[in-house]
Formats: structure tokens, C-alpha cells, sequence
């Protein structure tokens, strides 16, 4: 579709695209999510072993740094609706042959925290649900292509309350799906809604101008330029450093938060658990969908950050499901702000035409962080923090008031971990970065992206 054929396309009609292409997107988000929290809970059920399910969050981490900039080239060199649909067929083929090698291995050989077989079908899992990355990538530059400036932190707190509605279904059906029969409905559920979404997908129009194909795209991955532009502009480098260090601490909670709440709940019950939980993403993405991210949005992110590590300071003081339930409800009800305001404050800053490469180059830099914490935190905890709480030093140092016992050293790696952040954020509060990167949004972008003055003329 060209220039001309996409101005003809109206306000509403861009609208009407949108909320097709993020319900879609939501589908497939809810596939990925589901096949990675069972495969994390079916390998930790299986094996017992917390090194185990660390492995697992630092091979996905790994797998989104190593990927992100790549994806952002596809994104930027091809029409977002073409790579969204062979982003969905890839993954159709990997859940297909896990499925495949599930059936032909016997039930013992995933039993065997070492086994081949194992460690193959997760790679198989997890690249599958990798792929489904550069839909995320996408989803955000459509949201530029589509959406007028002065409304897109609402149409990112949609895409906020879309990723609560999929953390919600996930989380209720992959615990009780891995209860019934292992990853065998997982895996049916994930090729049927697949090859669904595909079908949508291929009856969706998205309008849009033809990427160009000059010096600016001549190459498949243009990471020095993403670099030049992304140090160009004044305070973003620090912005993204700012999200690095926050992942490198949010890797934690990924590695540990299962083996946490499944040391205090059945799988089951903390399955249903975050199906309630997660409904703290719709509350979060719905306020800002209305009520938006105010003036600076980069002043709200930080806002954010602050209510989030204190949460995570306190809410493992205490063996306390009702105390975790409270802390993370909050948590997640914040995350959306962190999200929307990020992505916000790159669709004003960056041109629309290297939108994808940014957003692919942030997610490889600030995911970089997770896959060391992911990768060391799980053995620190397995042979460091647990044995410290249950038979060292620290069962008499803080023990009396802290509680003894493998779960508490994990809830001691929580309560660092918070501390250390909220020390981080207020800093950055402080820094000159964070006011040249506000004075950078209110002012607005330099050059005014092309699918912007398309939409005006629309």
C-alpha cells in the first residue's frame, strides 16, 4: 500500500486496525505465556531442582538479548502485518515438533534435571516463545503508525491491560493444565490457537507505507546507526541503562518468584493465584488508558520504580501467602506505568522509521542484565542463601526474626533486592540525564515521523 493509498484511510478505521491487531496479538501472547510458565512449573515439578528453573529464565533472557536487535531490523525493513504473521508460523513449527519429541520421550527422562532430551525440548519451547517477540517489537510501532501522538500513552495502557488479560488467562490455565497431563494440553492448546491467530491474521489489513529500501536500510541489522541515534539523543542512553540495572534485579524475581510461592501453595493453587493476580495489569493499563501518563512520562516511570522495590523490600518479611498475594497485586498493578511510560517517551523521541531497531536494540541492552542474575542467582540461592538461612550463620544472625528454612533464604533474596533498587531510583532522580531526557519529550522530536504526517493528512 502506498503514501497515497494510506492517507485515504480513516481515524476510525486506524482505530478499528489497532484493536484488531492487539486482540490478536493478545492471542498469541497468551499462547508464549502459557508454554512459559508450564514448561518452567512442569520442570520444577518434575526435577525439584531450583537451578533448574533458573536455567530456564536465563535461557529465555538470554535468547530476548541476543535477539532483539535482529528483530527490530525485520520490523523497520518489512511490513509489520508480514512479519507478524511469519513471526506466528515459526512458532506454529517449533510447538509442533516439541509436541513431536514430548510423545516419543518417556516420562523418566524429564525426571532427570540432566537430561539431553529435557534440555532439548525446552530449547525447542523456548525458542518458540522468543519468536513471538518481534509481535511485541511490532505491536509497538503500529501503535506509532496508527495512533495520534497526544493519544498514544493511552493506547499503550491498552497494550498494558492486553498483557495483564494474557498474564490472567495464562496463569490460571498453564498450573492447572500442567496438573492434568504434563505438557500435553500445553502444547495442543499452543498449535490449535497458533494456526488461529495465523488465520486472523492473514484476513488483517494494516495500513501502511512501504519501508524504504535507501542508505538507511541497506543493511539487515544496523546496529551502528541505532547506536548513533540512540546516543544522539539527549538522555535516552541513560534511560536504557536506567531499564538494565532494573532488569538486572527484576531477573530475581523471575528466577526465584516460583520456587518461592510453590514452597508455599500447591501448583494448582498458585496457578489460579496469579490468574487473580495478574488482573493487576488490567487495573494498571485500564487507569492509564483513561487517565494517561500525565505531562512527563518519564517522571511517572520513576514513580513507579519507587512504589515497586519498596513493595519488594517488605512483602517476603513474613511466610505469608497473604502478605506475597497483597505486595505483588500492588506490584503488578504499577508495572503498566513502567511499560507505557518507556515505550511512550521512544514513539515521541525516535523517528518512526527506526522505531523497530530502538525498541529491538533497548530490549537486547536492558534484557542483556537478566540472564547473568538469572544464570547466578539460582545456584547463589541453591548453595549460598538457603544453606545461610537454614543451617549457617544466618539462622542466629537474623533468623529469630526472620524465620529459618529454604523459602526464607529465598525471601531474603527478595528484600535485597528491593532495597538495592529503591537506592538506584532515587539517584536517578537526581541526575541530569533524566531532566535532559524530560526537556527532549516536552519539546517533541526534532523531525516530525512520516506515518505522523500521514496520520494528519488522513
Amino acid at each position: 500500500m502506498d503514501a497515497t493509498a494510506q492517507g485515504t484511510v480513516t481515524g476510525a478505521g486506524r482505530a478499528r486496525t489497532f484493536r484488531h491487531t492487539l486482540a490478536n496479538t493478545l492471542v498469541t501472547s497468551v499462547v508464549n505465556f502459557t508454554v512459559w510458565f508450564a514448561i518452567t512449573f512442569f520442570v520444577y515439578l518434575e526435577t525439584r531442582s531450583v537451578f533448574a528453573t533458573g536455567l530456564i529464565a536465563g535461557i529465555f533472557l538470554a535468547l530476548t538479548a541476543l535477539s532483539g536487535v535482529w528483530f527490530g531490523s525485520l520490523v523497520d525493513h518489512h511490513r509489520k502485518h508480514t512479519v507478524m504473521v511469519a513471526s506466528s508460523a515459526v512458532s506454529l513449527v517449533l510447538y509442533a515438533a516439541s509436541l513431536a519429541v514430548y510423545l516419543a520421550a518417556g516420562q523418566e527422562t524429564f525426571r532427570d534435571p540432566g537430561s539431553p532430551v529435557l534440555w532439548a525440548f525446552v530449547l525447542l519451547l523456548m525458542t518458540g516463545v522468543i519468536t513471538g517477540n518481534v509481535r511485541g517489537i511490532a505491536m509497538s510501532t503500529v501503535v506509532t503508525l496508527l495512533i495520534p501522538a497526544e493519544r498514544r500513552d493511552r493506547a499503550n495502557g491498552l497494550v498494558g491491560t492486553a498483557s495483564g488479560v494474557s498474564f490472567l488467562v495464562t496463569s490460571v490455565i498453564s498450573g492447572l493444565l500442567v496438573g492434568m497431563a504434563g505438557m500435553l494440553y500445553v502444547l495442543v492448546l499452543a498449535i490449535v490457537a497458533t494456526a488461529a491467530a495465523i488465520v486472523h491474521l492473514a484476513h488483517l489489513r494494516i495500513p501502511e507505507p512501504r519501508p524504504e529500501r535507501g542508505e538507511d536500510t541497506s543493511h539487515a541489522v544496523d546496529l551502528r546507526g541505532t547506536v548513533a541515534l540512540v546516543v544522539a539523543t539527549p538522555g535516552l542512553p541513560a534511560l536504557i541503562a536506567f531499564s538494565t540495572i532494573n532488569n538486572f534485579l527484576g531477573g530475581v524475581f523471575m528466577a526465584l518468584m516460583d520456587p518461592y510461592g510453590l514452597s508455599l501453595v500447591s501448583v494448582e493453587t498458585w496457578g489460579l493465584l496469579w490468574g487473580f493476580l495478574s488482573t493487576g495489569f488490567i487495573v494498571g493499563g485500564l487507569v492509564i488508558s483513561r487517565r494517561g501518563l500525565g505531562r512527563n512520562p518519564l517522571r511517572s516511570l520513576l514513580l513507579a520504580n519507587l512504589v515497586i522495590w519498596v513493595i519488594s523490600s517488605v512483602f517476603t518479611l513474613r511466610s505469608s501467602i497473604v502478605l506475597l498475594t497483597v505486595g505483588m497485586f500492588v506490584y503488578l498493578c504499577v508495572m503498566p506505568y513502567i511499560e507505557a511510560s518507556e515505550q511512550t517517551v521512544l514513539q515521541k523521541v525516535v523517528p518512526f522509521e527506526r522505531q523497530g531497531r530502538v525498541f529491538g536494540f533497548a530490549q537486547s541492552v536492558e534484557q542483556a542484565a537478566s540472564p547473568l542474575t538469572a544464570f547466578l542467582i539460582s545456584p547463589l540461592a541453591q548453595f549460598v542463601v538457603i544453606p545461610f538461612m537454614t543451617t549457617g550463620a544466618g539462622t542466629d544472625l537474623i533468623g529469630p526474626w526472620f524465620g529459618t528454612g529454604p523459602e526464607r533464604g529465598l525471601a531474603l533474596v527478595f528484600t535485597v533486592t528491593g532495597l538495592i533498587g529503591l537506592a538506584l531510583t532515587l539517584l536517578a532522580f537526581g541526575t541530569r540525564h533524566y531532566r535532559r531526557l524530560s526537556e527532549r519529550y516536552l519539546q517533541g522530536a526534532d523531525d516530525e515521523p512520516a506515518a505522523e504526517r500521514e496520520l494528519a493528512a488522513a
